[in-house]
């Protein structure tokens, strides 16, 4: 059998070309769709455009920047890309603003708070000097609260719990001059030295300055018109020095109580 040859296809462009050619009208299709369905706010749409061509040059000459019922109309839909980006620029420089307002008002909350403390130190040390008992006490303050620092030596016995007799006196004119925050949360904390302590009552130094930090609170609210729910007692043991324990001078300053009478913007009962 003869063999025949293949007819060549007659002319016009390749069959491939219609399938790419559908393709593309889709895309399009697709991106200018997705486009509508987005929200753009005219304003400032209209001014990220000018913005975009003053400066970037963005969209070639002629080409047209209304918005009209949710629909761009321009020189064509590649832009869209360019203008996310831009607004995302924009957002990223609006967080930032925002962080720095936080950020100032949080130092200017930290500075009153620092201010209330210093005005409470003051006031503070002039009730010291009405009740003479200014050099048994020491008056330290920081942003969120005043500190009554007492040496423990002054309050109890070695190895003890129970305020000394001759201390009852020191600690209800300190409860007098707390009197005047009974709206302050007022924390007692206990300390001691290094050395080791074990008995039946304190296996550690760890009890021994919770038991002397309950005593303080406990006297408190005994014997003056605090409300009970604002002091608070803790023990911190031998952890938190403020001298060398290698020394008698050092451990003797060691051992003492702390009291922390926190200013107005740090009073909350919830903590």
């Amino acid at each position: 059998m003869a063999r025949k040859r293949q007819e060549e296809p007659s002319g016009g462009n390749a069959p491939w070309m219609n399938t790419f050619a559908d393709l593309m009208n889709l895309l399009l299709c697709f991106f200018v769709m997705l486009f509508g369905m987005s929200t753009i706010d005219s304003e400032k749409f209209e001014n990220l455009v000018a913005a975009f061509q003053n400066s970037f040059s963005i969209l070639p000459s002629g080409g047209s920047t209304v918005l009209d019922s949710g629909e761009l109309i321009t020189s064509g839909v590649s832009q869209i890309l360019i203008f996310q980006e831009y607004y995302a620029m924009i957002e990223e420089s609006g967080t930032g603003e925002e962080q720095q307002k936080e950020a100032d008002i949080v130092e200017e909350y930290e500075k009153q708070s620092l201010a209330e403390s210093e005005k409470m130190a003051d006031n503070l040390e002039a009730a010291l000097e009405r009740y003479s008992i200014q050099d048994e006490v020491e008056v330290k303050y920081n942003a969120d609260y005043v500190m009554l620092n007492m040496n423990g030596t002054l309050l109890f016995d070695s190895a003890k719990s129970e305020l000394r007799p001759e201390a009852m006196p020191l600690v209800e004119k300190i409860g007098k001059v707390l009197e005047a925050y009974d709206k302050n949360i007022i924390e007692v904390e206990g300390h001691t030295d290094n050395v080791p302590i074990s008995s039946a009552k304190y296996p550690n130094n760890d009890v021994l300055s919770m038991y002397r930090a309950l005593t303080v609170a406990n006297f408190l609210r005994a014997n003056t018109t605090l409300n009970p729910a604002y002091i608070k007692s803790s023990g911190r043991g031998e952890y938190v020095p403020v001298a060398d324990n290698t020394t008698p001078e050092g451990r003797a300053k060691n051992r003492r109580v702390e009291i922390r009478i926190y200013n107005i913007y740090n009073s909350d009962l919830s903590e």
